[in-house]
């Protein structure tokens, strides 16, 4: 277990972003998904363009539909000490 290294950061990823990774990741369209959520599909779109704040209700909701736990929709960018981690 001494060999593990941390991988290194490639990418910064912004709150929208996260959940159009996620979204794409398992094929889903906008529509798809706003048909799962109730979301409106405008409101996914102007979420995944950073024009919509995500919020906490709605992070949990998405995050149902995306098999994720909300804190990788509202924290992408989110490091923690290695020791804390475990």
């Amino acid at each position: 277990m001494n060999e593990f290294r941390p991988a290194k950061k490639r990418a910064e990823v912004t709150v929208g972003e996260s959940v159009r990774i996620l979204r794409e990741l398992q094929e889903l369209s906008q529509s798809q998904l706003s048909a799962l959520t109730g979301i409106p599909q405008a409101t996914i779109s102007a979420i995944e363009n950073g024009r919509v704040n995500l919020g906490v209700e709605r992070a949990k909701v998405l995050a149902r539909a995306l098999r994720c736990h909300p804190a990788v929709l509202v924290f992408p960018g989110w490091e923690t000490e290695l020791k804390e981690a475990a």
